[in-house]
């Protein structure tokens, strides 16, 4: 035997087998933000032909149609894999509404099942919104989208103080319902004696216009900070007088406090994340409207808007919200939680109680509910308070790690913006019920908006099997998995 024939056969490594890495075909393609828009531009179609003379019993229809199309959208865009936080949270909620529908105290039947309908419709956006892909620019149009609507509603309002009896709708028949002196008591009187509703705005409701002051400023503040079209930057700016303007001449001292705590929150927040000239820019600009907008307001309105204003610093913050929403606190915690601590049946406050109720209930009858702590006790007693608080909570914390994102800084500007409208919409809690009407629908779009963009913008892998074959560049003693990726 020859040398060459003693050596060791050495097998031929092209010949093995390799247990190997191999990537998937990527994920079905996901739904595009386009969904979300239009869902948007339906909900502010809905809000202006509530304005339209002669609407009379369509209301109600016009009404349930803004929140019917969450819950179709819900089963056209069923949930996915990537699920809001809070959306286990709110899956509790719809639950514990569903067994307070049976509650012996609910009113009827039919205002009950309004009343859980109307949860879950304003909290469907947390299953069908992630399941969008949305990217930084989707999300930049949507919160375009909101801003321009509320810098119109600003922009109508204003018309409605300036030139009296101009683009005024019909008041709702929740307030000529009140009687004379009440729709009386929604007037105000401008510097030239003309006696006008507050202004409305696109709304039927007079000071409904202080709301969209409210958001115009913040969406525009949080635009403004990341925009770099000089146009779109005045054009922001140039909706912040307008705002300010309706906020004072509505009246609602709550709504102007809201809006400086939502701005100091979303300076903080850019503070914190070493955006100085941002911070020095939107500051500046801040003080430059405020005096302006306060000006304008103060040479239309008159006294009505010094003496209103003056109260809130004439007397201590805590006594002025105690005389105006405080005691309704007070109420709730001392006299009706421990009365209803599990709830006192659903459809005995607010709309649906107004539209669906027995009247002649005494024993079922309305029990008035000023803010939200008190709805929230009437309809699920303690357990719906700690369990719409956790989700908040959800809804804080995915805004709040967004913001301090550094590999992504133009969604996280637009993530401290969503933050501080949080802070701004948990502090309005306290003062009407935001989280049953459009304002609460549009807090959970916003916030699952944000939480489909975040996560989206990372690579997310998903382990889904052996495979056969794998990419050169990966090593041949990786595991014998393979993966899938989704991306935006």
């Amino acid at each position: 035997m020859t040398p060459s024939e003693n050596k060791t056969a050495t097998p031929d490594r092209s010949s093995l087998a390799r247990p190997v890495l191999n990537y998937a075909p990527p994920v079905k393609r996901l739904p595009s933000s386009r969904w979300v828009e239009g869902f948007f531009i339906f909900q502010m179609i809905a809000q202006v032909a509530l304005m339209m003379p002669g609407l009379g019993t369509a209301r109600v229809p016009v009404r349930v149609a803004a929140f019917g199309a969450s819950i179709l959208l819900l089963m056209i865009l069923p949930p996915r894999n990537r699920k809001h936080p809070a959306a286990w949270i709110a899956a509790a909620i719809v639950a514990l509404l569903a067994l307070a529908v049976i509650h012996p105290l609910t009113n009827t039947l039919m205002a009950g099942v309004a009343q859980a309908f109307m949860y879950a419709a304003i909290l469907a956006p947390l299953w069908w919104v992630p399941g969008c892909r949305i990217d930084e620019r989707g999300l930049r149009r949507i919160v375009f989208l909101l801003w321009g609507f509320n810098a119109l509603n600003a922009l109508v309002g204003v018309i409605q103080v300036t030139f009296p009896g101009a683009l005024t709708p019909e008041v709702s028949t929740v307030v000529s319902g009140q009687g004379d002196w009440y729709v009386e008591d929604m007037k105000i009187t401008l510097a030239s004696g003309a006696r006008v509703f507050r202004p409305m705005g696109l709304s039927d409701y007079p000071g409904g216009a202080a709301s969209a002051g409210f958001y115009a400023v913040l969406l525009g503040l949080g635009l403004w900070a990341g925009e770099k079209n000089p146009w779109l930057k005045i054009a922001y700016i140039a909706s912040l007088p307008m705002a300010l303007f309706v906020i004072y001449l509505s009246q609602v001292r709550s709504v102007l406090v809201m809006t400086g705590l939502c701005a100091f929150a979303f300076l903080g927040i850019m503070m914190l994340r070493g955006e100085l000239q941002r911070v020095i820019g939107l500051a500046t600009a801040l003080v430059a409207v405020i005096a302006l907008s306060f000006a304008w307001a103060v040479w239309v309105g008159g006294d009505t808007v010094t003496k209103r204003l003056s109260s809130l610093i004439d007397d201590k913050p805590g006594d002025v919200y105690y005389s105006n929403r405080g005691h309704f606190l007070e109420d709730t915690v001392t006299k009706l939680v421990p009365k209803y601590p599990l709830g006192a049946g659903l459809g005995r406050w607010g709309m649906m109680y107004y539209y669906f109720a027995n009247k002649g209930d005494r024993e079922r009858g309305e029990i008035w509910a000023e803010i939200q702590w008190t709805g929230w006790v009437l309809d699920g007693g303690i357990p719906l308070v700690l369990l719409y608080c956790g989700a908040m909570g959800a809804a804080f914390w995915v805004a709040g790690k967004a913001a301090m994102d550094p590999q992504r800084p133009a969604v996280a500007i637009l993530a401290a913006m969503v933050f501080a409208y949080n802070v701004a919409t948990l502090a309005m809690t306290f003062n009407y019920p935001v989280f049953i009407g459009q304002s609460g629908l549009e807090f959970w779009i916003l916030n699952a908006c944000l939480f489909a963009t975040w996560i989206g913008s990372r690579r997310a892998y998903y382990i889904i099997g052996p495979a056969p074959t794998a990419p050169a560049d990966k090593p041949a003693s990786a595991p014998r998995m393979a993966y899938a990726w989704e991306t935006n």
